[in-house]
């Protein structure tokens, strides 16, 4: 599990992408798609909805893998999550995502 949990925090075992990767699930692909289309007014295709987690070694998305500002600035630092990050308390990158998703915060804490 622990590896499973984002550089952000986000428990990457909840999100669609890995899991209609996992399963190989097509539906949930299209659904992911559409939605994630319409929330960030992009092209999304079905076909980019594939992930192994944001950690984890394996396809990932193409925001995971080349978009995230949180992911892109861990491996900057070469921190194995923001949680060891001594910037975390100030960050507003990071900080968007816990205002979104409090659970983070703790993820990043048990790491």
């Amino acid at each position: 599990m622990k590896d499973m949990i984002a550089y952000c925090g986000l428990n990457c075992e909840t999100c669609d992408a890995y899991l209609a990767t996992i399963h190989d699930d097509q539906a949930l692909r299209e659904k992911t798609a559409k939605l994630w289309a319409e929330l960030n007014q992009a092209p999304i295709l079905p076909e980019h909805i594939n992930c192994r987690g944001c950690r984890a070694d394996g396809v990932k998305t193409v925001f995971c893998e080349h978009l995230c500002a949180v992911r892109q600035c861990a491996l900057k630092r070469g921190a194995a999550t923001c949680g060891s990050c001594p910037e975390l308390e100030n960050c507003q990158t990071v900080g968007a995502v816990f205002a979104n998703s409090p659970d983070a915060r703790e993820n990043l804490a048990g790491l």
